[in-house]
């Protein structure tokens, strides 16, 4: 299973972290303020909060709240 990206807006893991880096952008909700993704089903939440922490763009493994929590 590859995971890459917010299925709802269908932005990728790679573009939400160039955004990131670019503004600065250090939560789920700080992201937010420059790019549209996560507010229907938040499945990405805990995938974006893994990528700010780490960089990791592509995952292969479920990740829930529980793993990555606010």
């Amino acid at each position: 299973m590859r995971i890459d990206r917010c299925y709802c807006f269908q932005q990728t893991f790679a573009e939400l972290k160039a955004n990131a880096d670019a503004h600065g952008a250090r939560s789920v909700v700080d992201l937010q303020q420059h790019v549209t993704f996560g507010l229907r089903c938040k499945l990405c939440h805990p995938y974006v909060r893994r990528m700010l922490r780490t960089g990791q763009i592509v995952f292969h493994e479920i990740v829930t709240e529980k793993d990555e929590p606010e």
